[in-house]
This record gives structure tokens, sequence and C-alpha cells, in this order.
């Protein structure tokens, strides 16, 4: 298929769109992230913290020497970030059944249990609201307006 020449016009107008749209997506991730963030931040982890805690989460666990190549921080950094976040009850060490010389790095049961449970109720609770709210036909066209980006944007990658 024939791909339509554009003027330098038409060109313009779709880049003020693409700029209108990115600023509309950006605003809304905002606000569906405000819960989830209002969360977290009860949780009082500093950012590297954070990308640490993220880090084990999203894995089985790691060595230390993983998670610091993983965060990009230095070594002395993330032990003592691992200390503590040990000392709090978020993360634990377990003996490596291999090499009883070295541990992994797990995130707590707890903490795995808010992660699977509760944090999906949180991140999906600002569009549960709008979409109840919303009339059936709104709701339709929201749906179907994101699937359509979605699938263009599919296409273009």
């Amino acid at each position: 298929m024939a791909k339509k020449t554009r003027g330098k016009g038409e060109d313009t107008e779709l880049r003020q769109l693409a700029l209108e749209l990115e600023q509309h997506l950006t605003a809304i991730r905002q606000q569906i992230r405000r819960p989830v963030e209002a969360e977290f931040a009860k949780g009082g982890l500093t950012g590297p913290q954070r990308s640490v805690m993220q880090a084990l989460f999203q894995s089985d666990g790691r060595s230390l020497k993983e998670l610091t190549a993983q965060v990009g921080l230095a070594h002395s950094t993330v032990s003592g970030i691992v200390d503590r976040l040990e000392k709090r009850g978020l993360i634990e060490r377990k003996p490596n059944l291999n090499d009883r010389r070295h541990t992994r790095i797990i995130v707590s049961g707890e903490v795995r249990e808010f992660m699977e449970k509760r944090y999906p109720v949180i991140a999906a609770h600002p569009l549960f609201d709008v979409l109840r709210a919303a009339e059936a036909n709104e709701r339709n066209a929201i749906v179907k307006g994101i699937k359509t980006l979605r699938r263009l944007l599919d296409k273009q990658h």
C-alpha cells in the first residue's frame, strides 16, 4: 500500500496533534500513578531503595553483585541499601543452596503479597472510578481509541 504524500502544512498539523496527544497521555499517566505514588510514599523509600526493591521484585532473587550491576550503583551503596531494607523487613537474605558462602536477596513475603494483590487494585482504582462514572458510549470510545492507538504504534514498530 503506497503512502500518501503530505504537504508541509499537514505535517505541521500532525506534529502539533502528536505533541498535544503526548501531553494528554503524560497527564493521564500522572493522574493514574498518583495513588500508587502516594502508597509508595507511605513506605518512605528513597529513589535508590525503590530501584533495588523493583529489581528484586522482578526477579527470583539476586546476589549483591548482580543487584549492584542491575541498578547501576556502587557496591557499597547497594550493600548499605540492602542492610537498611533488611532491617525494615522488606527484603530477606537466603543462603544460596549451591554455594553457602553466597546469599540471594529476595523481597519479603509481605512485600510480594502486597505487590501481587494490593498493588494491582491501587493501580487500577483511578481508571475504575472514571469508567464507573462514564456512560457506556464513553467507555466504548475510550477503549476503541486506546486500542486503535496501540495497534497503530505496534504496527509502526
